[in-house]
């Protein structure tokens, strides 16, 4: 599998990839047995995953970013405008790490959960459109409402789920559920 044929699926994949082919590469194993091993892998459900695309916006379930960490990750990976759903139980995110990326690439933020005063003190002096949802059929279609063509719809929470989810698999589902509603 091809550099190329790995990037289109994110930058995590291709440093998952690199860092994964080290121990067989020190084993000598050879490169077709490697490139082979590659060349099946599928992205994991709830992460950086493509729902749908609608009306020329593209809606991508990142419901595993359950730490700002994995957000970063996630907004750096696209190279496109962003509104982003974000929120839940809040784990003592220090949001400047993705501030840089939040001001560049969000072009609208859904705040999704019961209580979400972190993220507006985080994020209220970008002066970008902001909206609170507590459901994640609200959460898309305000999303969409926000959303133009060519933008990507990124669900990439940041937080826990627990406080309308059991996990992050049961918000992902909500989240692909909601964007075939519309």
């Amino acid at each position: 599998m091809t550099l190329e044929a790995l990037a289109k699926q994110g930058h995590t994949t291709v440093y998952d990839s690199l860092a994964a082919s080290i121990g067989p590469k020190i084993r000598d194993i050879r490169k077709e047995f490697i490139k082979e091993s590659f060349s099946g892998f599928q992205q994991p459900e709830h992460r950086l995953e493509t729902v749908a695309n609608i009306h020329g916006m593209e809606f991508i379930n990142d419901s595993r970013s359950s730490n700002i960490n994995a957000t970063w990750y996630a907004i750096e990976s696209i190279s496109r405008p962003i509104i982003w759903i974000v929120g839940g139980v809040e784990n003592g995110n220090d949001y400047s790490v993705v501030y840089p990326l939040v001001k560049r690439f969000v072009q609208g933020i859904i705040c999704l959960g019961l209580d979400n005063r972190r993220i507006h003190e985080a994020f209220d002096d970008l002066c970008k459109p902001m909206a609170d949802v507590i459901t994640m059929g609200a959460a898309v279609q305000a999303a969409y409402s926000m959303g133009i063509r060519n933008e990507v719809i990124l669900l990439s929470p940041a937080c826990a789920s627990f406080d309308l989810f059991e996990n992050f698999e049961e918000r992902g589902k909500a989240f692909r559920e909601a964007v075939k509603k519309l």
